[in-house]
């Protein structure tokens, strides 16, 4: 069988008018085929050319396909089962900017440019003072924008209508904002001119943003019976629900850009995404952080096992009703009917989730997540929640490494996250291996163990997780 690419289907051309940082599950499942809807039902009219964030990514299988894949939506609508099939046509090309930067730089001199939408995980929008201008490109994902937004200012010669919308879909906090402040950070580090600041400043806009759509990712269960089903091979074939939402805070004039009403999209154009960020983040992101670790360990692999599990299943109840829904402020009625939607995606039976996805870059995840909602409850209850604290320590015992039964467990997080469990948990000491995963102000920006009675708690469970495996651990708690 021939594998997809574009000798296989006519597929129309658009001007490569979106910058995509990122080349993963989600942006794929997500942006691309937004982008597609409003191709074709908003004449939109625009491609997007993907950057990989990182040295090593699938820019280059992406290529092979000349950037088309499959994607596979599946879920409940209405309650009733909707299954959609659809070829993603919407990317023009991929490049890898540390093998070819110079490609890279080119983009930034493109008339049609006008987007640049990001995820480049939790960790990808921070400000490292040691990125260099130099770098061809800078590592660090804001020096890299700096740089390159920079080289479009020289190259347009700072015209007011050749400006860029910056649409992040990281999941921290004003995710728009905090690019921009790295972004001048690095301006100024670099001594750009403040002509540049100022075009920054007058011509182009960053938007925060919140994105929801579950994407497990690469069918593997079912890709057999897919490409029976679409008779081309392809190897970067993505799963995901039907459901989605896009939140965007950004001026007036940027909706004016992205058709996304024209084509049927859940986007919604908000004054303040901070009362959807709270309970998006808090009620669907902070039990999948928690759950994961705590399913896996336990011998399940997908979040609708987890939540069908007797035992697990409880657990996340237990975190997302008991101890994460008290510490928001909308009515309990309202945060009650999202929990429950959002237990009923968990358990979408058209869609198997496995935990391992969600266990990349673990411990800046907890920091966005739940380490919030462990303080705001410790405030409010004065006691510290029981379930968050027990999946913190879920965590540090997944980054144990090792087997599970016959399965090598994969470690995904920042080298010096890595570095740092591994030295922790040579000392087989779970207080030391409490107070230094708390310690580490390097992943906290502070230090936990000032935290009234955290240390001990934690340190309780990683030695119950230790001595009874997680599955006897678990039944303290539940």
């Amino acid at each position: 069988m021939e594998r997809l690419t574009r000798r296989l289907f006519e597929t129309p051309v658009y001007p490569e008018r979106i910058l995509q940082i990122g080349e993963g599950n989600f942006l794929r499942a997500f942006v691309c085929w937004m982008v597609q809807e409003m191709n074709e039902k908003a004449n939109f009219n625009s491609s997007i050319v993907v950057t990989q964030p990182l040295s090593q990514g699938m820019v280059p299988q992406l290529n092979e396909q000349d950037g088309l894949y499959t994607l596979v939506l599946k879920g409940l609508d209405k309650g009733k089962p909707v299954r959609i099939v659809k070829r993603i046509e919407s990317i023009s090309r991929g490049i890898n900017p540390f093998e070819l930067n110079d490609e890279f730089m080119q983009l930034a001199g493109s008339k049609e440019l006008r987007f640049v939408v990001s995820n480049t995980t939790e960790a990808g929008i921070a400000f490292d003072p040691e990125a260099k201008e130099t770098e061809c490109p800078p590592q660090n994902f804001p020096a890299r924008m700096t740089k390159f937004l920079y080289h479009r200012f020289e190259a347009f010669n700072g015209a007011a209508d050749k400006g860029l919308i910056f649409i992040p879909c990281e999941l921290i906090e004003q995710n728009g904002d905090h690019l921009k402040e790295h972004m001048l950070h690095y301006a100024q580090l670099w001594q750009y001119p403040s002509a540049f600041v100022e075009w920054m400043n007058s011509a182009c806009a960053f938007a925060n943003t919140l994105v929801d759509r579950i994407v497990p990712g690469y069918p593997r269960d079912t890709i057999a019976e897919i490409t029976k089903e679409v008779q081309y091979e392809d190897k970067m074939v993505v799963e995901g629900e039907i459901f989605h939402l896009w939140v965007i805070e950004a001026p007036a004039w940027v909706e004016q850009e992205l058709p996304t009403s024209k084509a049927g999209l859940n986007v919604l154009f908000v004054p303040s995404i901070k009362p959807y960020r709270d309970r998006k983040v808090t009620l669907l992101n902070g039990p999948h952080t928690v759950l994961s670790p705590v399913a896996y360990l336990s011998g399940l692999n997908t979040v609708r096992e987890a939540c069908e599990d007797a035992v697990v299943g409880k657990y996340v109840r237990k975190a997302m009703y008991d101890e994460l829904i008290p510490t928001l402020d909308l009515s309990k009625e309202e945060l009650t009917a999202f929990a429950d939607s959002v237990m009923e995606r968990f358990r979408n039976p058209y869609v198997n989730h496995l935990v391992t996805s969600i266990m990349l870059n673990s411990f800046p995840k907890f920091k966005t997540r739940d380490l919030p909602a462990l303080k705001k409850y410790l405030d409010r209850k004065g006691q510290l929640p029981d379930a968050l604290v027990f999946g913190l320590a879920a965590i540090i015992s997944y980054y144990k490494g090792g087997k599970r039964g016959e399965d090598i467990i994969t470690l995904n997080d920042d080298q010096k996250i890595l570095d740092l469990l591994a030295q922790l948990w040579q000392t087989n000491d779970p207080s030391a291996i409490a107070e230094g995963v708390l310690g580490a102000s390097f992943i906290w920006a502070e230090d936990l163990n000032k935290i009234a009675g955290l240390k001990e708690k934690l340190s309780g469970y990683l030695t119950l997780i230790t001595q009874k495996g997680m599955s006897g651990a678990l039944q303290t708690i539940v």
